[in-house]
């Protein structure tokens, strides 16, 4: 295989770019199913915005969503999968993009989206595509590209490409890379790709490439999501509106998010990218890695307005992590949304949720998500976040020591009418059973705090009562992060998945590491081998943790307390 040299960089191509050079390129984007037992509630905006992009530049894109359905029928029933419904079967998916190409025509490009958990998924939608349109160029991107790039190659066989980090500008250097092949012979085709600097070589008698993305120079200038492209699937139906009317966060999301609030119509958009923090169980590539860069407020109250106006939206949510970093463009907020008359969330820190908060308020926001992970000052250290959390010490709570920035944190957001909305992870390496009651007992208090003055039975009561999130995740290891490199996380992925390592620390793409792969599609699940064992990072003995685990799936956290 040949080293990849090459100083090329996307936004240089993009540069030469005019309008109408692209005219003639199909380009079908799929995004992969996600946890099949939570409604799909958030849009594939990364496709939207590439599909968008391309068109700029005279390209014919499309969108086949396969998260977008949630089949309720009787196989559905007799699975168990009601009320939600059920993902759609290889057969149904096959007869959908069949029916996607008969009517968009067959594309020249297939990029597959999705995170690193859907790797069945594109494993499989790579064959039915293959099958269907022989010569089509096949890339894999997003999340499961970005952090297993080249390596995917060993277990799609029938891949072409991969396309890591941000897509704006290398979708658009694919897509003129293909243009210029158009319409030449499949030898002329392979001479021509194989000059390329994207070319990496032949891997098990298929030509590889790989494109490595960066950061549009300015996030402002980028077109909003092409959202019409999900208004209607080939069939007639409605995806965009389904996604619409299911809320982004609360109870009727059944995702890890809990609000005292509903929404009736809600759609995200991604404020910002990167991130300039570096916890070790969090893999950040795909959105910029450590490279933090925003969309001006401006730009933000603009495309609002453009959502409210064309979808009829009364909440807008912002899911990326970071979005109190600058405090300036939260100064902006409340003049440029003024006008608005809509409701907003995103994500934060709670060491962030200081003056910040006023003027998130004033703008409309109702909801901040928190990834508070764990209150013991240990663990919150093993996971590289104490730092930043510690900073103002712990204080004595029902008998428990918590950060005070947490609480603070918390405090503040009440004031301010926010909902605070605090995410939690179990199991975590180092972990004992008195780390996990302390996360456990600041749970417990948020509650109280919350319920503090409210009259038991009342409607006001109930809904304050179902509005702290009460779930956790499991410690999951996921490739590329350094919780992944963990000497203990190493030591129980050898044992338990016979995981085999380099002599740099990498996994090997072996079977026994795509097995592993292929399991990792719900965070709350503790994993197993094929022999059923549990994983389990933690210090916490087996038999109590798979206790534990079974208390928090079953809304039982203040029995935690008694373990």
């Amino acid at each position: 295989m040949q080293q990849l040299i090459t100083n090329l960089k996307p936004e240089e191509m993009v540069a030469e770019l005019s309008p109408g050079d692209l005219n003639g390129v199909r380009i079908v984007f799929m995004n992969m199913p996600l946890r099949e037992n939570a409604k799909p509630n958030t849009p594939p905006q990364g496709p939207a915005l590439m599909a968008a992009r391309l068109r700029q530049y005279g390209a014919d894109p499309s969108i086949i969503d396969l998260n977008g359905y949630r089949i309720k029928d009787e196989v559905a029933r007799q699975e168990g999968k009601m009320p939600i419904g059920r993902h759609l079967t290889f057969r149904e998916t096959e007869s959908l993009i069949e029916a996607h190409f008969n009517k968009f025509g067959e594309p020249h490009i297939i990029a597959l989206s999705g995170m690193i958990t859907t790797l069945r998924w594109q494993d499989k939608v790579v064959q039915m595509c293959r099958k269907i349109v022989p010569d089509a160029f096949i890339i894999s991107g997003g999340g499961l590209g970005t952090e297993l790039k080249e390596g995917l190659f060993s277990w799609i066989s029938e891949l072409d490409a991969v396309g890591h980090s941000e897509g704006d500008d290398i979708i658009l250097t694919i897509a003129k890379t293909i243009k210029d092949v158009l319409g030449k012979s499949k030898e002329a085709r392979m001479r021509e790709l194989r000059s390329l600097p994207f070319y990496l070589g032949e891997i098990a008698g298929r030509q590889r490439y790989i494109f490595g993305g960066d950061r549009p120079n300015n996030l402002d200038d980028l077109p909003f999501a092409a959202w019409d492209l999900l208004e209607e699937d080939v069939y007639g139906y409605k995806l965009l509106e389904d996604y619409i009317t299911t809320p982004v966060w609360g109870q009727a999301a059944n995702n890890s998010s809990a609000a005292p609030f509903t929404m009736n119509r809600s759609l995200t958009s991604v404020s910002s990218r990167g991130c300039p923090y570096s916890c070790s169980f969090c893999y950040r590539g795909a959105q910029g890695e450590r490279l933090y860069g925003m969309r001006s407020a401006e730009n933000l109250a603009k495309e609002a307005r453009w959502l409210v106006d064309n979808y009829g939206i009364d909440f807008l949510g912002f899911p990326d992590d970071n979005f109190a970093v600058d405090k300036a463009r939260i100064a902006l907020l409340p003049e440029v949304f003024k006008d608005l008359n809509i409701r907003w969330g995103t994500h934060t820190r709670l060491d962030e949720a200081d003056e910040r908060l006023e003027g998130m308020a004033k703008s409309g926001c109702v909801y901040i998500g928190f990834g508070a992970e764990s209150a013991s000052a240990s663990v919150l250290d093993r996971m590289d976040k104490g730092g930043f959390i510690l900073r103002r010490g712990l204080t004595e709570i029902n008998g428990y020591k918590l950060p005070v920035t947490m609480v603070e944190g918390v405090k503040n957001c009440r004031e301010w009418n926010i909902h605070a909305n605090c995410t939690w992870i179990m199991g975590y390496p180092g972990e004992t059973i008195q780390d996990l009651k302390t996360s456990a007992a600041f749970i417990l208090w948020q509650k109280e705090l919350y319920l503090d003055g409210l009259t038991p039975g009342s409607q006001e009561y109930e809904m304050a009562l179902k509005s702290v999130n009460q779930k956790m995740f499991t410690a999951t290891a996921y490739p590329g992060t350094a919780l992944f490199k963990e000497p203990v996380v190493k030591e129980a992925l050898s044992e338990k998945f016979k995981i085999s390592f380099d002599k740099n620390g990498d996994p090997e793409f072996d079977d026994a590491f795509k097995h592993y792969v292929m399991q990792l599609d719900d965070a709350t699940k503790i994993l197993k081998n094929q022999k059923d064992e549990s994983l389990n990072f933690s210090d916490i003995p087996l038999e109590q943790f798979l206790e534990a685990r079974s208390l928090v799936d079953n809304g039982q956290l203040e029995k935690i307390m008694d373990m």
